[in-house]
């Protein structure tokens, strides 16, 4: 078997809601063969790996997986499984996986879930896969291969790149909030929310923590001067900057003393409890660094505590305890040191709630002054210290004493955080017992530091004791009760009118008020202005506006290409809308059919959220069909349904069924909910409608209504907002009409069958008749689409010039010309098809054969290069269409009122429908 590539779906997708990998497999030899073929393969494979056993598959029992392969199975099934679990024995716990066919007869997709937060560059995936790649193999050659080497390897990978004790709980605090969560990069940095309630936490800081505060917590002798100024009981100390400076702290205060660098950081360089001059001495050479300066203090008697602070009131206290081992009468320090750090809670670093043991020159100097050494038997019951410091960074431990913290420490500890400025802080103290008030004698008791970003692990998970929800307290913090983290959001996806519907629905939000940050085909805009270009109508362009602090609402282009390469990039919207699914990407992507398509745009319809919104295209069945799917009926969303008209058989029902439902009637945009109706605006208003002859437009316009109204927008604005809505600079490449010479162009993106017979409908109806089309398609559709497409053109133009784009796709020069001009022929034999070479080559032929005042059709693929050429050709935008030919339904043909009597009151006039 060989592994192809593989690809990481980060957000919602449509095999999981949580992040997932999917590994592309040829299994090339092993094509078509099970299980059964290979006799002993399950038992020596199962020999290496015990834990293959109590796999549920298929069945949902432990064992389902031996009865899977008993009954025979193909390889890329059996992969999957061990691929988990070796994640499982490296403690990367994830339980999803599936394995699909692919491409051809031997490849095999095996997807499988990742971890929430690991990094999107992370190698350890496609590792395991080759590991479960070479286990499987092996198990076939007839050999258990040792995977211990190979394990540890990957563990450490994956150990050295998950999240920190402290930022992981934070992550867990947030979700169980419901405040969206996302990991920046490998970094210990998470990005909260979205929008303008969009927060940042590193570790325990927030992005609220004072930049001063921060500041002043590093540098042990500023800390120790604000702290002293303020009252705050501390060690007597002093700045030393050469040893002989340190032993005159130490004659001047007493010993014991404490040295420690200014700015240190998780224990090092700390010495405690010293009383003799070449153990200061010795102390100042350790702790000075580059710095060349100390902090040496007087050491205070009693019990080390740390206290954590949070927005002002102690959330947690603990009682630390040094790094050291007992005796049992037998075994050595260092096989001590080894049965200790056995614990699985024990990690390297801060990846585990304990840190491990070691034996390193400051445990072994303590070691040597106790009398012991690695080799030697302390006596059963002997405590042998490794440590002088209780801190965990070095081994330590820690106790729950949060309940027994007296009032007067905790006060203490408050006034300690707000000295220094801090909203999140670890004080860390010395004195005889924290359930009693502080000593008031001199030197009984002291705060030692203020700790900036402190880790959460002894509080999350103590030694001994009740574990405190410390995280969640820091995220209540940031958002207290009633706050939000979230802007409303709408994600549009469909086979077309995706950008015409993001555009308008963005357009009507800003009217109302709301900075709205949107994504689509043409780039990503902030409050009406393009922040960047491209084609942004996938994740990482939802979560560049969703990691914008000024979007007050986010609308969100949310095209299959996305979905499938990447998954989205939201976790869940306010309002889905559905504008419809027909052919088109079809060969793509393992994409084979309408329903493919549907499976994939079905997410954006299931991941909204529980009560939200629904808005779908009731004239469309495979869109309609959408709303009967479980996911979207456990959400139960809200359905709004369009249909271009009120007698759409789905709309019909969910009318009688008391739904909100939008159409056009009489000449008017109409909003029903149940029997009553609401006049919205007449079709011929809507800007670039062509008086209401652009169906396709009049229906994008019905799907943004429906979703803005969903979140509130009134009425009369959103009639404002169609009036106001100028193709030219709000919907540019989009039914956009210049007047070249003597002659109008229309420019669109219509590249699929449904969207140029829309487009061909339009010029039938607003020139009355055909006109001459310049057209390129995509490359990378299939032959049967590009023909199906040509024929949808055919069937209103008979005179089409036919170019190709620059980027062919994957093409080879001239085929697409061919395949459009054959589809052309087929349709209609009397075509006249002129090849031209490029875009330019393609508009001059089209002027020239067009007669005086006859319309141009110009179908691109990139719109920059279409808007520079119209510039040298001094096209003018076509300001105004004239008013709607009589074949055009009209309200004032309908019995409305004209448009130009229509006041922004009468546009939202309510009334029943026996009206």
């Amino acid at each position: 078997m060989r592994l192809d590539h593989v690809r990481r779906l980060s957000g919602p997708n449509v095999y999981l809601a949580r992040p997932v990998a999917i590994a592309r497999l040829d299994l090339q030899g092993l094509t078509g063969h099970e299980t059964t073929d290979h006799p002993g393969f399950a038992e020596r494979l199962v020999d290496a790996l015990p834990g293959l056993g109590t796999h549920h598959c298929s069945a949902g029992r432990p064992g389902g997986l031996l009865a899977a392969m008993a009954r025979g199975t193909y390889f890329g099934h059996v992969t999957e499984h061990v691929t988990l679990e070796l994640s499982g024995l490296i403690g990367r716990e994830v339980f999803f996986g599936r394995t699909v066919r692919a491409g051809g007869p031997s490849e095999y997709d095996v997807i499988l879930e990742c971890p929430r937060d690991e990094p999107s560059g992370s190698a350890v995936v496609e590792m395991l896969i080759a590991l479960a790649l070479r286990t499987v193999t092996g198990a076939l050659a007839g050999t258990a291969p040792d995977l211990s080497a190979d394990l540890a390897r990957i563990r450490a990978a994956h150990e050295g790149e998950r999240l920190g004790v402290s930022t992981s709980a934070l992550a867990r605090a947030a979700r169980r909030r419901d405040v969206p969560v996302r990991r920046v990069g490998a970094l210990n940095l998470l990005r909260l929310g979205y929008g303008r309630h969009r927060r940042t936490v590193w570790a325990a800081m927030t992005d609220g923590t004072s930049a001063i505060g921060m500041e002043v917590a590093g540098d042990k002798r500023l800390a120790h001067r604000v702290l002293a100024d303020a009252g705050v009981p501390v060690p007597e100390g002093r700045v030393a900057a050469s040893p002989a400076e340190a032993l005159a702290v130490l004659r001047e205060i007493g010993g014991p003393v404490v040295v420690k660098p200014l700015a240190g950081h998780q224990g090092e360089g700390v010495h405690i409890e010293l009383t003799e001059p070449a153990e200061v001495v010795a102390a100042f050479a350790s702790a000075a660094g580059d710095e060349g300066e100390v902090l040496v203090e007087s050491y205070i008697p009693g019990r080390d505590y740390r206290v954590l602070v949070v927005g002002g009131r102690v959330v947690a206290a603990a009682e630390l305890a040094a790094a050291c081992v007992t005796g049992d009468g037998s075994a050595t320090v260092a096989a001590l040191v080894a049965r200790v750090n056995a614990d699985p809670a024990r990690g390297e670093g801060h990846d585990r709630p304990l840190t491990r043991l070691v034996l390193g020159p400051t445990e072994l100097g303590l070691l040597a002054r106790q009398g012991h050494g690695p080799a030697s038997v302390p006596a059963d019951g002997e405590r042998v210290r490794l440590r002088r410091n209780a801190n965990l960074s070095t081994g330590g431990t820690s106790r729950d004493v949060t309940d027994e913290t007296h009032p007067e420490v905790a006060e203490m500890c408050v006034r300690a955080a707000a000295t220094v400025g801090m909203d999140v802080c670890g004080i860390d103290l010395r004195l005889p017992d924290i359930g009693s008030p502080p000593p008031a004698d001199r030197g009984a008791a002291g705060i030692l530091e203020v700790n900036a970003a402190p880790g959460l692990r002894m509080h999350l998970a103590p030694h001994e004791g009740a574990g405190r929800d410390v995280a969640g307290d820091i995220i209540d913090l940031m958002y207290p009760a009633g706050t939000p983290s979230r802007v409303p959001i709408v994600s549009v996806t469909g086979t077309n009118g995706k950008t015409t519907t993001v555009r308008m629905i963005a357009h009507m939000l800003e009217l109302d008020g709301r900075r709205t940050g949107m994504t689509s085909t043409e780039g990503v805009f902030v409050g009406g202005r393009l922040v960047h270009l491209s084609d942004a109508s996938g994740p990482r362009s939802a979560e560049m506006v969703l990691g914008d602090r000024s979007v007050d609402a986010a609308v969100l282009e949310t095209a299959r290409g996305g979905i499938v390469r990447r998954g989205l990039g939201y976790d869940r919207a306010d309002v889905a809308v559905v504008t419809n699914v027909t052919r088109d990407h079809l060969g793509m992507d393992d994409t084979e059919t309408v329903d493919d398509l549907a499976e994939i745009k079905a997410l954006v319809a299931e991941e909204v959220r529980p009560g939200g919104h629904l808005v779908l295209n009731a004239a469309d069945p495979a869109t309609a069909r959408l709303a009967e799917r479980p996911l979207v009926r456990e959400r139960a969303p809200e359905l709004r349904y369009f249909a271009p008209s009120a007698d759409a058989p789905v709309l019909v029902d969910h009318l009688r069924d008391g739904g909100v439902g939008y159409y056009a009637e009489h000449g008017w945009l109409t909003e029903a909910h149940g029997d009553r109706r609401t006049r919205v605006l007449p079709v011929e208003d809507i800007a670039g409608s062509f008086g209401g002859h652009a169906a396709h437009v009049v229906a994008d316009a019905l799907a943004a209504v429906a979703a803005v109204r969903a979140l509130g927008v009134p009425v009369d604005v959103v009639a404002r907002a169609l009036r106001t809505f100028d193709p030219h600079t709000l919907n540019p490449g989009r039914g956009c009409v210049y007047q070249v010479g003597e002659n109008p162009v229309l420019v669109d993106y219509a590249h699929n069958p449904a969207a140029v017979a829309a487009v061909g409908e339009l010029v039938a109806r607003r020139w009355r008749g055909g006109g001459v089309a310049a057209v390129t398609l995509p490359g990378d559709r299939s032959d049967e689409l590009v023909d199906e497409t040509a024929r949808a053109l055919g069937a209103t133009f008979g005179r089409v010039v036919v170019y190709e784009d620059e980027d062919l796709r994957g093409r080879r020069s001239g085929e697409m010309t061919r395949l459009i001009v054959q589809g052309l022929r087929e349709a209609r034999p009397d075509v006249r098809v002129h090849p031209a070479g490029d875009l330019k080559g393609a508009v001059a032929a089209a002027l020239d054969i067009a007669a005086p005042g006859e319309p141009v059709l110009l179908l691109y693929e990139k719109l920059q290069p279409v808007l520079e050429l119209l510039e040298t050709l001094g096209a003018e935008p076509s300001v105004s269409e004239s008013p709607a030919p009589a074949e055009a339904v009209t309200c004032s043909e309908a019995g409305g009122r004209s448009s130009s009597t229509v006041t922004e009151s009468s546009a939202s006039t309510t009334t029943p429908s026996s009206q």
